[in-house]
């Protein structure tokens, strides 16, 4: 129905034990999006939560116990539906601190962040949509702006302009001033 960032197509197939059989369908695509979508989500948000300076013993428990299932479901033949489950467990937790339900100290917050980052972008190898989009049309943008003025200290106008004239076609627009070129998108 519609295309897939690779990052929601890598959740995707990381959302099945891989000696299983995977449904791959329109329907299952688009609901592994939307997790994807919820995860990440709770990935920036944590960044957003106040602590408080009250320790709360039984946050740092829960933290404590879900860090061990996380790297139970690792050790369990790389166990990854296992893994995605505990991590909407602390989702779930990100919301409430969130909304105010419950508190949470500087150093479990930490903890928190340090270990949900590293089983989302090291372990499973997922990637921030804006991020890895914008990332990547900056450095195609910045070969293809080398590329030009090369061409034009050559005085290969042809080139030049060639170069200028698809990406005007593309919807990108090339600003030329003292301090260098630039790109918009239109």
């Amino acid at each position: 129905e519609k295309a897939f960032h690779p990052s929601v197509v890598r959740f995707f197939f990381l959302q099945a034990h891989y000696r299983s059989v995977v449904d791959l369908s329109n329907e299952a695509l688009l609901a592994s999006e939307k997790g994807f979508n919820r995860l990440m989500e709770a990935v920036k948000i944590i960044n957003e939560i106040a602590p408080t300076a009250n320790s709360s013993q039984p946050i740092a428990n829960r933290i404590i116990e879900w860090k061990e299932k996380c790297y139970t479901a690792l050790t369990d033949d790389f166990n990854s539906p296992i893994l995605i489950s505990h991590l909407f467990e602390a989702v779930k937790w990100i919301f409430q601190w969130k909304n105010g339900d419950e508190e949470i100290n500087i150093d479990e917050l930490n903890t928190l962040k340090s270990l949900l980052n590293g089983f989302v972008y090291d372990v499973l190898g997922l990637q921030d949509l804006e991020e890895s989009n914008s990332e990547k049309l900056d450095g195609a943008m910045r070969i293809l702006i080398d590329l030009r003025n090369q061409a034009r200290k050559a005085k290969n106008f042809e080139l030049s302009d060639e170069i200028r004239d698809k990406l005007l076609s593309e919807g990108i627009e090339l600003k030329d001033s003292r301090e260098g070129t630039s790109y918009v998108l239109k």
